[in-house]
């Protein structure tokens, strides 16, 4: 561990010269590391000076773009998360520029040959040598096939994943140090949400990953002719190097050309939709980044989509919950839909529930008579996560993917078509799976499932009983009793205790020294023992040493 913090040195040292530079030294300040890596004060104080005038936002979205491709593509991923991060900076965090200078085509060769372990033109009958596209974790080729088939063949970039590994182990680390120094960090557990990072950019990196997501996409749509996946070619295909069909087509933001083409936009735009939610509500398994680049339109109203780094899926438990959130909606019911929050989100032990269902109520009566027609969803689905962002409610990563992707489609949409309404596209898939959640089947195949878990609970319970009883005869059960009022009872107890053994002292005292003086005075004479010591003035001066300590300890407790 420690060989790796030196040889990443230099690293940290970028890392945090860019949150000062960028206005945000304070951080580094308060983790001790502004001392500890030398950063000069005067830019502590320079960086603050020179960008005063932008928003933190910017700051942020600044900062990522000037360290790179890793904490691009978090930023990328942290702007799917509305939930965790303020609404200005996920603003900020959508117009992230992964704009990289190509590498070279003799890397592009290399990296080819080393994952094939043999020549490229063993592989490939043409490759070209300017990339279609490029990335900050990799670029497109065009190429021909020995067999004659034309792909796109992406290439990951020299040594990203040493770089990016780099990055998140810094990241990890600065993540444990500001949760053991900062409050708001552990609050917002900052280490979990750098490994939700960490897990997706390394899904990223995995391009065989990102090949089967595509497959299984390709599956859905299968006897459907108007939507597009491209063919992954398996056998030009690994981690670092994928081989997909070759798909020429006009990306839906470039307007002026679709328009030239002789595309209908609004057949465009319902197709787009229909496709989303056929992906998110039927089979719950979707695209997780529809932006315009990724979405080609083809002759006759064709629609292609493509790169699935990004996927999320739906299990039928969370399409349950938002079949809940639907109906709860639809019944104007605040308490309904709180309670589906909860089920859906991860709610803090502290969240205050009378402010919750506050905002929720205001939630709902802002969208109670806007009709289906007029409906934003992204406004909508902006407003829930604001109200989840307010009250610390962290949604599953696969809810947030959701969220993105609605948000996403609906920008896409509105360039091609203002009027179209989406909600009332999503009407028909939503009463669907009310009704699927209603179906009398899916209600007793779960009752059905339920009743094995009961079952085998039951099976279990003797066992249990046994495991108990056995425990108790043992005398080992704990029982830990936490109540508002016991530290103010054990407290008053104390007291009374202290002024007890103070009275008890106090009585034992008097006696002791009345005793004395009273023998001494009735036998007329001291002994010769008391007279040659002076045993009143001992006694009293032992007995009052014992009373001033006693003092002294009761009210150092405080609790006299």
């Amino acid at each position: 561990m420690f060989k790796k913090k030196i040889r990443h040195i230099q690293r940290y040292h970028d890392i945090v010269y860019a949150f000062t530079r960028y206005g945000f030294g304070f951080v580094m300040k308060e983790l001790g590391l502004l001392d500890l890596l030398s950063v000069p004060r005067r830019l502590f104080v320079e960086g603050n000076k020179t960008l005063h005038s932008k928003t933190t936002g910017e700051r942020i979205r600044l900062f990522l773009e000037d360290l790179g491709p890793t904490f691009i593509k978090i930023g990328q991923i942290a702007s799917t998360r509305p939930d965790i991060i303020p609404a200005e900076i996920v603003h900020e965090l959508v117009k992230l520029q992964d704009q990289v200078p190509p590498f070279s085509f003799e890397e592009v060769k290399r990296i080819v040959e080393q994952e094939f372990v043999e020549p490229m033109e063993n592989l490939y009958a043409e490759f070209s040598e300017t990339p279609l596209a490029g990335a900050s974790i990799g670029q497109v080729h065009y190429a021909v096939l020995l067999t004659g088939e034309r792909v796109a063949v992406k290439i990951q970039r020299p040594r990203i994943n040493e770089v990016i590994e780099t990055d998140l182990e810094i990241l990890q680390d600065l993540a444990r140090l500001a949760e053991s120094r900062l409050d708001w960090a552990e609050r917002y557990q900052i280490r979990d949400i750098v490994e939700e990072l960490r897990k997706s950019l390394r899904m990223e990196l995995d391009y065989v990953s990102e090949g089967r997501n595509s497959e299984k996409i390709a599956k859905q749509f299968k006897n459907n002719p108007k939507i597009v996946i491209p063919k992954i070619y398996w056998e030009n295909t690994t981690s670092k190097v994928l081989t997909m069909e070759f798909i020429e087509g006009i990306k839906l933001n470039e307007a002026s050309m679709l328009h030239q083409a002789g595309y209908e936009s609004k057949v465009l735009a319902e197709r787009v939709v229909n496709a989303i939610f056929q992906q998110i509500l039927v089979e719950g398994f979707f695209h997780g980044d529809p932006h315009p680049g990724n979405i080609l339109a083809l002759p006759g109203e064709v629609i292609a989509f493509m790169d699935f780094g990004i996927v999320g899926r739906l299990t039928s438990e969370m399409k349950t919950h938002i079949a809940s959130f639907v109906i709860a909606m639809m019944n104007q019911s605040t308490d309904e839909v709180v309670r589906t929050i909860s089920n859906m989100g991860l709610v803090p032990d502290d969240v205050n529930p009378v402010k919750l269902r506050v905002d929720v109520d205001e939630l709902r009566v802002k969208y109670s008579n806007v009709p289906f027609s007029q409906m934003s969803l992204a406004d909508a689905i902006n407003d829930l996560f604001s109200v989840a962002f307010r009250h610390r409610i962290q949604m599953p990563t696969d809810l947030t993917i959701l969220g993105k992707t609605l948000l996403t489609m609906e920008g896409v949409v509105e360039k091609l078509d203002p009027e179209l309404s989406i909600i009332k596209i999503a009407e028909p898939f939503g009463r669907k799976l009310v009704l699927d959640r209603l179906n009398p089947k899916n209600v007793a195949g779960k009752v059905w499932s339920h009743f094995f878990e009961y079952g085998e609970l039951l099976n279990d319970l003797p066992k249990t009983v046994k495991d108990f009883t056995s425990v108790m005869k043992k005398g080992k059960i704990k029982i830990e009793i936490t109540t508002p009022e016991l530290d103010s009872l054990l407290t008053k107890l104390n007291r009374i205790s202290n002024r007890l053994s103070f009275s008890i002292v106090l009585l034992s005292f008097s006696i002791i020294m009345v005793g004395v003086i009273i023998g001494a005075s009735l036998s007329g004479h001291t002994s010769v023992l008391l007279s040659k010591i002076p045993a009143i003035e001992i006694g009293f001066a032992i007995a009052t040493t014992m009373f001033l300590w006693l003092l002294y300890s009761i009210f150092k407790s405080g609790r006299f």
